[in-house]
């Protein structure tokens, strides 16, 4: 190995790693409680079968597209590290060994890419599904991320910040989510079924093992084991701590009660916030960060059944309004103390970081939005990007993947015919018996 490498940075990246690919599972129990009960192996398996067609990609061809030497203007990466050629061992990147930040960086495109499925669950075909999220992985994550972090990126020559993924993860999957969102149309029931989540402590639990997670997104995106990962660290626990406060101190107002849905909403809007800013804003400014998408994040999810689109996960609401709220926000609360010399409004830098960063939401937003809408509308004219209407009705758990995640109905759900296996699979010919004729 080469003496540039630092052996504590080498441990906490292979840590934080460990931590951003968790956050997959995390999400996929996240959305999986707040699905119904027929569809929540789906869902499950949405989020889960993005870790293959992602890594596969990426080995071949999504990290030299994001990270390699730019190919002109700043817009994408050459074919120089195609397979991954010229990376081994003994490669360095900044003071850790490259092969460990292409693994770093690969897990976050793993989870921007599972984030979209929450927009179009209960409704899309599993097949239609697993030709998209590799498409986009290529098409969409990899130019954005080529911009925002790659060598000579046009919008970090531009000067734009995104610390761990505000445009790159959040803005560009919530982008993407609605452009798929309006392509499947609302689900049968949207409006007027309450269609509510199936199992809040799975929902609470995934929060929990997101926001443990992020730890790793964010303070392992020091990419050493430094005070500004301490920094990061912190910012990352108290913007989450205030966003669960501000969205529950907004359902108290409004609805007169919390929920421990709200507990949870609460807390994936702070993080995703101050994903973009952890490493702009101070302590204070964290807070400041956390309770604003906290409270914008609340009201932001009511604003489908307004529009007519169905999110049916809010992944809009929370990811790509939430990511706006962090990004734009660094432009009045970044401090250099964080940045090493950029300004925001508040702190004497004036307006021009401001403009940046809303320069770099919209070129992000309509560049995902545009991209994913496009592959969308191309995948369902090929195999049809929606189940049956009938398949949507029963449940799509046992119409894809001939498998039932509970034995007996949920919330009202049909529970399944006599002589049919746990998981929904008919027996073999064995015959009833008086029990079950009964």
């Amino acid at each position: 190995m080469s003496a540039t490498i630092d052996p504590a940075a080498t441990a906490w990246l292979l840590i934080s790693t460990a931590l951003v690919l968790l956050m997959t599972p995390g999400l996929a129990i996240f959305y999986g409680g707040m699905v119904r009960s027929t569809g929540v192996l789906n869902m499950l398996m949405m989020n889960f079968i993005a870790i293959p067609l992602v890594t596969v990609v990426w080995l071949l061809l999504g990290y030299s597209l994001a990270f390699g030497d730019d190919a002109g203007g700043g817009l994408i990466g050459d074919l120089g590290h195609f397979g991954m050629a010229g990376i081994d061992p003994t490669s360095v990147r900044g003071s850790v060994p490259e092969l460990l930040f292409a693994t770093f960086q690969l897990t976050f495109a793993v989870l921007t890419a599972a984030l979209v499925s929450g927009a179009i669950a209960d409704r899309a075909k599993f097949a239609a599904w697993m030709i998209f999220v590799p498409l986009w992985a290529l098409a969409v994550y990899a130019p954005i991320a080529h911009w925002v972090w790659g060598p000579d990126g046009w919008l970090a020559s531009f000067g734009a910040l995104d610390y761990a993924g505000g445009l790159v993860v959040e803005i560009a999957s919530g982008a993407s989510a609605l452009a798929l969102a309006l392509v499947l149309g609302p689900r049968i029931g949207f409006r007027t079924d309450a269609m509510r989540p199936h199992n809040l402590p799975f929902v609470l639990l995934g929060a929990g093992l997101l926001w443990f997670g992020w730890f790793g997104f964010n303070a392992g995106s020091a990419l050493a084991a430094n005070g500004l990962a301490a920094a990061v660290f912190l910012n990352t626990l108290v913007a989450g701590c205030l966003g669960m406060l501000g969205w529950l101190a907004v359902e108290q107002l409004r609805d007169g009660r919390p929920t421990t849905f709200g507990a949870a909403s609460g807390v994936v809007a702070g993080l995703v916030a101050i994903t973009p800013s952890c490493g702009s804003v101070n302590t204070l400014g964290a807070l400041l960060v956390g309770l604003a998408a906290g409270v914008v994040c609340s009201f932001a999810v009511g604003w489908k059944f307004k529009a007519g689109y169905d999110d049916s996960l809010d992944v809009v609401g929370v990811h790509f309004v939430g990511g706006i709220v962090g990004t734009v926000l660094i432009g009045l609360l970044a401090t250099q103390v964080m940045t090493g010399g950029v300004d925001g409004l508040f702190f004497g830098g004036g307006l021009a970081q401001l403009g940046k960063q809303l320069v770099a939401v919209l070129v992000v937003a309509a560049y995902a939005f545009g991209v994913s809408f496009a592959l969308g509308k191309g995948i369902d004219l090929l195999v049809g990007f929606r189940v049956s209407k009938e398949d949507e009705t029963a449940g799509i758990d046992f119409a894809l993947h001939a498998e039932t995640a509970y034995a007996e109905g949920v919330h009202g759900h049909a529970p399944r015919r006599l002589g049919e296996g746990h998981f929904g699979r008919p027996h073999s010919d064995r015959p009833l018996d008086d029990d079950q004729r009964d």
